[in-house]
């Protein structure tokens, strides 16, 4: 690690069979070059690296003991250059919103932005391989519930992502 001074991203954590189909799908259709970080649901994209301490003590508050989230794949999203999966949960978006007024005035221009929760299953394709895509996973389509098992931190250094710190809703 190169020092701690880093902006922090935040993302919920899938339950592992939703992890794996999703993560599974990336490998298949993102361009391996690209491909640095697993599969995954960013919920804060740039937080400052002093604010690590008061982060991992909202998020114990909002996990610890606390039934995971209820969500679900709603839909797909075309991206122009790549595809991604719509995440519905308003258990979810509540606990965004709260962090989101927690750290306000701190928050990026990306991050006040609103959040439109996704996965990215493929992206920086040329728009005629994203268009295929969409029309191949749209024609099978339907909702389906997955499983958020907690929200992580993360170090950002510019490639894969560095853990940070892990906190898992009650199972």
């Amino acid at each position: 690690m190169n020092g701690p001074r880093a902006p922090i991203i935040v993302s919920a954590l899938f339950g592992a069979s939703d992890f794996a189909f999703f993560d599974g799908l990336r490998r298949q259709h993102f361009p391996p070059d690209r491909n640095v970080i697993a599969a995954h649901l960013t919920m804060f994209h740039h937080l400052a690296p002093d604010l690590a301490a008061e982060l991992k003590q909202r998020l114990v508050a909002e996990t610890r003991g606390i039934a995971p989230p209820r969500a679900r794949i709603g839909g797909l999203i075309n991206l122009g250059q790549g595809v991604a999966f719509r995440i519905e949960s308003p258990e979810l978006e509540d606990i965004r919103a709260r962090l989101a007024e927690a750290f306000g005035p701190m928050l990026t221009p990306q991050d006040r932005a609103g959040w439109r929760p996704h996965v990215t299953i493929q992206n920086k394709v040329l728009p005629a391989e994203a268009k295929a895509l969409l029309a191949a996973m749209s024609a099978g389509f339907t909702p389906r519930l997955i499983s958020i098992a907690g929200l992580a931190t993360w170090w950002y250094r510019g490639g894969p992502w560095e853990p940070l710190s892990r906190h898992m809703f009650a199972a």
